[in-house]
C-alpha cells in the first residue's frame, strides 16, 4: 500500500526565542543567529529530499523553509502556526512566574489557557485539520514525501496524539532545524486518524555521503 512520508521539523531561532520569551502566534523573524544555525545544519546533516514544504504562515517558519528547502514549492497551512498564548505573548517566565494564571497554566490540563488564548484541546482540533489538509492534498497531488515546517508545541502535539507507537510529548522535544520523520497510508488516516514515526530528521551525514556531493 501506498507511503506518504512528512519530515516534520521545527523552525530556527529566533530572538525570542534565545531570551526566553513566550512568542506563539506573534510573527517575528529568524534572528541572525538562528539563520546561521540552520545553514551550518544543512552542511553538517542530510535534509531530505522533497517534492513540496508546507509551512505555518509564521516568518520563523516560511525563512527556516527557505534555507532548508530552497528550491522547492513552499505552501503556508494556517493551522500549522504556533499556540494562541494570549495574555502571555512577548512575556518571560519572570515576568510571569506570579501570576495565578499561569500557575494555573503550566499545571496544564486540555481545557486550561492563557486569558484571552488558545487551549491545548482547540490547538489538537487545528492541528488535526492541519494533518488532514496535508495529507490529503499529497495524496491527489501524487506527492510520496514532503516537509512540513512548524513550531515545537505542534510538533509535541501532533507526534503524541496521533503517531505511533505513543510517547510521552516530554519525548518529543525537538531542537531548531530538527524533527522527526512520519508515514501515513490513505487506510491508516482515513481509518484510525493514526501515522507512523520513524525516528529522526535530518540524518547523520556519513564519510561516503560526502564523497558522492
Amino acid at each position: 500500500m501506498k507511503g506518504y512520508r512528512i519530515s516534520v521539523l521545527r523552525h530556527g531561532m529566533t530572538d525570542a526565542n534565545e531570551k526566553g520569551i513566550y512568542i506563539g502566534k506573534t510573527d517575528v523573524p529568524l534572528s541572525d543567529k538562528g539563520a546561521a544555525e540552520l545553514a551550518a545544519k544543512t552542511d553538517e546533516f542530510m535534509y531530505p529530499s522533497v517534492h513540496r514544504v508546507y509551512s505555518s504562515p509564521l516568518r520563523r517558519c516560511t525563512e527556516t523553509a527557505d534555507i532548508l528547502f530552497p528550491y522547492n514549492e513552499l505552501k503556508t497551512v494556517d493551522d500549522l502556526r504556533e499556540l494562541d498564548l494570549g495574555e502571555f505573548e512577548n512575556k518571560s517566565v519572570d515576568q510571569l512566574i506570579n501570576r495565578q494564571d499561569y500557575k494555573d497554566w503550566i499545571k496544564g490540563g486540555k481545557g486550561t489557557r492563557p486569558p484571552g488564548g488558545e487551549s491545548l484541546e482547540e490547538m489538537t482540533a487545528r492541528t488535526y485539520k492541519a494533518l488532514h489538509y496535508v495529507i490529503t492534498d499529497m495524496m491527489n497531488d501524487g506527492i510520496t514525501h514532503c516537509a512540513m515546517i512548524t513550531h515545537a508545541g505542534i510538533i509535541s502535539n501532533m507526534l503524541s496524539c496521533f503517531g505511533l507507537p505513543k510517547y510521552d510529548p516530554k519525548s518529543l522535544v525537538t531542537q531548531p532545524g530538527e524533527g522527526f520523520d512520519i508515514i501515513v497510508t490513505a487506510q491508516m488516516w482515513l481509518n484510525s486518524q493514526a501515522f507512523e514515526i520513524l525516528g529522526y530528521c535530518p540524518y547523520e551525514r556519513y564519510e561516503e555521503d560526502d564523497e558522492d556531493i
